[in-house]
């Protein structure tokens, strides 16, 4: 749903149609469970349910975290950014995935070379998405008020998947390996780009996609609308030709974050958020506790919907994980929490995911002994949370912690006793475990 008219503008939206969009989906019940107010009663953490860690309890790869650049709409991001947005240090996000955009005209390539090499260099893995197909290849048509709407000409179909083979080799010829690439950004919410409808999308998938040389990423629904994806999944041609099932979660609300019918018949495929800034884009990326909204919605997309990935839009601006300064900022550090600690190939341990009131738990499995929890105090009051592990021989754990004062903040080790440790979570806040 992000658009180029907030390329000068961190507000928000500046279209009246997407104001009124955005001010609806405000209104869905995107929020579960409201933070009580400071001084509020809440149940004994005594009486809180003890998490217990089963490496053996496994669920979805995890193939990482990041965001967008688009260089083309609000500019690079310099050399210093690159490395606080993928490095692993001090002040840094750790992410490790890069989104790209694919631009129409082929002399605006370029301008996405230096970012994603550098991302690449340091782990990150790349992929791109296309808004709209080059000029030759589009048609306009009416569709509802909107006289000069855009799709893609059947006639071109072929001609658009060469479109994208040709950017694929172009970023490999600049040292850039694209790990996939999208058949189209928001397909169904496309006032300022390209239309397409399931049927057509389906189509390019059956009959075209198979032609494109690295994987492929579709339908990316700005809302995860299902009725856009569901014809993909229940069409085994185009299916075969599908990689990634890519979905944006823009006023999703938590309930309609599970996919039944991916689970049916999406085997052997990922399941990727490919795009979203929440809870919006009209205050500051250091707002408290807003900003812990975002470790709650990453929380939910891992284990609500399962996501194998999770992309926020840009990197850089004023209500995103990196301030225009270059600086983490709180909701950066909300999304650090995961991308610096759960890495690519981790693979997520089911637990209790809410073991006391608004207290969210979700664990992760690397190597050896390396399990990684991530604990959301969502409350006003400090709680114990109690935590067993099954075939962890750790005799410790090491913890980063933000708060309203503190942004990944080093805690001091906890020692595990008979595989059991308990740790402090301070009101409004999030705590990243790490055993080992």
């Amino acid at each position: 749903m992000a658009s180029q008219h907030r390329a000068s503008d961190s507000s928000g939206p500046k279209s009246p149609s997407r104001r009124a969009v955005l001010a609806t989906m405000s209104a869905l019940p995107v929020l579960v469970g409201a933070t009580p107010a400071a001084g509020a009663t809440r149940t004994p953490s005594a009486a809180a349910t003890a998490v217990t860690v089963d490496p053996s309890a496994t669920r979805q790869t995890i193939r990482g975290f990041g965001g967008m650049n688009h260089s083309l709409w609000i500019g690079d991001l310099t050399a210093a950014q690159r490395d606080t947005a993928f490095g692993a240090g001090e002040g840094q996000l750790g992410f490790s995935v890069l989104r790209i955009p694919v631009a129409e005209d082929r002399a605006n390539w370029s301008r996405e070379v230096a970012t994603a090499k550098r991302a690449a260099e340091l782990g990150a893995t790349v992929f791109a998405s296309p808004w709209n197909p080059p000029a030759n290849m589009v048609e306009t048509f009416v569709r509802g008020q909107q006289t000069n709407a855009k799709r893609l000409r059947y006639s071109m179909y072929g001609a658009y998947a060469q479109h994208l083979n040709d950017f694929v080799a172009y970023m490999k010829s600049n040292g850039v390996n694209l790990y996939a690439i999208s058949v189209q950004n928001e397909p169904d919410y496309a006032q300022e780009w390209t239309w397409w409808t399931p049927g057509e999308m389906t189509r390019f998938l059956r009959e075209n996609a198979g032609s494109i040389s690295t994987r492929v990423i579709a339908p990316e629904s700005f809302q995860y609308v299902k009725s856009f994806s569901d014809p993909i999944l229940n069409d085994a041609a185009a299916l075969a030709n599908l990689d990634i099932l890519g979905a944006h979660l823009y006023g999703t609300s938590f309930a309609n974050f599970p996919y039944p019918l991916f689970k049916q018949k999406g085997g052997g495929k990922d399941l990727w958020m490919t795009e979203v800034y929440y809870p919006n884009s009209s205050d500051s990326g250091d707002l408290w506790p807003q900003a812990l909204n975002v470790a709650e919605h990453i929380h939910r997309a891992m284990v609500d919907a399962e996501f194998q990935a999770y992309v926020w839009w840009y990197i850089r601006r004023g209500y995103g994980p990196m301030r225009e300064d270059g600086r983490m900022s709180k909701r950066g550090a909300g999304m650090a929490h995961f991308a610096k600690f759960v890495r690519p190939g981790h693979i997520r341990i089911a637990v209790t995911p809410d073991p006391q009131p608004n207290i969210h738990t979700s664990a992760y499995k690397g190597s050896g002994n390396r399990v990684v929890i991530v604990a959301v105090n969502k409350g006003a009051s400090q709680v114990s949370q109690q935590f067993t592990l099954r075939n962890n021989g750790s005799s410790g754990v090491s913890s980063w912690l933000t708060d309203a004062g503190r942004n990944l903040a080093s805690q001091s080790r906890i020692a595990v006793a008979n595989g059991a440790f308990t740790v402090q979570l301070p009101a409004q806040s999030v705590t990243t475990l790490v055993t080992g």
